[in-house]
């Protein structure tokens, strides 16, 4: 193990999306953490789980935690632990017989971090669920897209931005006063405050004045001509950032374009209008020309890549970016630290590969375990 985390030991209770994400980080920057795996999960198809990125470095016991038996060798495996997270709905934990005042009791630093789309309470809190729904909640969803349509911006902004990094950063922050207090406490991320996070920059220009309540018609959700993407000749696709005067000057002349006043570039009523002349120029070339006039200058440019040719684009390439872990294409660790870097511990394992090591590290005899296994 390497990375900022090593030593801190977190148990997840497995599940979908945000929770494993918020795993995976934290496995990432060094922590042990091991999956308590259903005996479901156990009987997936194996190729399945070694190409599942978000299991990489952990390590994995398969518990049937409708047993008695099984719910005590949980909770010894957290008397053990720094952190434990889970993305059930609220309840599930609570009517396993883990929730946090049980956990607690067992390990009085625990960080307990919970993981769902509404919260721990609120009138939706029981709710069933997904990114969509809670991003539309917030505000997010509403904002994305043309002005005819909201756009599905994949499960970014609600699972993984407005959930599991949320999870991350405060199990972070409660680990460390855990560390100072000797306390634990729980972590209560919901997607719905998350993607409401995530637009804090934008509730703060509407409040200016600064921002349209509707889609594309701002100056960062597309409805300006200098911050968007366009067609080339090839059918492929470029994005343009010129919000800067001088980097939309050079926009300006990289393209060609004459009798451009300058000055009307934060005028809305012209911004149409100058869209339209820039369509039609970025259709005269390639998006590989484009590339050549283009690319690393000051005009805030980038050819849009799909995930094949994201990972083989020099930049990426130079900095690792991506890497491949028995053969699986995959993001590398992020963030970089100077000291302590993050690496990938090994690759996703098959559910219950260490299920016999930890229940004999956790003091179980070996009829318990032959029992529970």
């Amino acid at each position: 193990m390497s990375g900022p985390l090593e030593g801190v030991r977190v148990i997840e209770m497995t599940g979908l999306g945000p929770a494993p994400f918020a795993g995976m980080m934290l496995a990432d920057l060094g922590a042990e953490v091991i999956c308590i795996d259903r005996p479901s999960v156990h009987a997936a198809d194996a190729q399945a789980q070694r190409s599942n990125v978000l299991r990489r470095g952990k390590k994995s016991v398969v518990l049937d935690m409708k047993r008695p038996a099984a719910v005590q060798a949980a909770l010894k495996m957290i008397a053990t632990a720094d952190v434990l997270i889970e993305g059930f709905r609220p309840g599930v934990m609570e009517r396993l017989g883990l929730g946090p005042d049980v956990c607690l009791a067992q390990q009085g630093a625990l960080v307990f971090g919970r993981m769902t789309g509404w919260g721990q309470t609120g009138p939706l809190a029981h709710a069933a669920g997904h990114d969509i729904n809670y991003i539309a909640l917030s505000g997010a969803l509403h904002a994305i897209g043309p002005q005819d349509q909201p756009v599905v911006p994949l499960n970014l902004v609600g699972d993984f931005g407005g959930g599991g990094m949320l999870l991350v950063a405060g199990v972070m922050a409660a680990l460390i006063q855990a560390r100072t207090s000797g306390r634990g406490q729980v972590v209560d991320a919901a997607m719905t405050d998350g993607s409401a996070l995530l637009m804090s920059m934008m509730y703060g220009f509407m409040a200016e004045g600064n921002w349209q309540d509707a889609r594309a018609s701002n100056m960062l959700d597309g409805g300006a001509p200098f911050y968007g993407t366009y067609k080339c000749a090839d059918g492929k696709w470029i994005a343009i950032g010129s919000i800067e005067p001088q980097f939309y000057a050079l926009l300006v002349e990289k393209t060609g374009m004459k009798d451009v006043d300058l000055n009307t570039q934060r005028i809305r009523q012209t911004w149409p209008d100058m869209k339209s002349r820039f369509e039609q120029v970025f259709a005269t070339r390639t998006r590989d020309q484009w590339c050549e006039i283009m690319q690393g200058t000051d005009v805030c440019f980038a050819p849009v890549m799909n995930m094949g040719e994201a990972a083989s684009h020099p930049h990426n390439v130079f900095r690792d970016t991506f890497c491949k872990v028995e053969g699986v294409l995959q993001p590398s660790p992020a963030p970089r630290f100077s000291q302590t870097p993050a690496a990938i511990a090994h690759a996703p394992v098959a559910s219950g590969t260490h299920t016999m090591e930890i229940l004999r590290q956790i003091g179980l005899s070996e009829t318990e375990i032959q029992d529970l296994t």
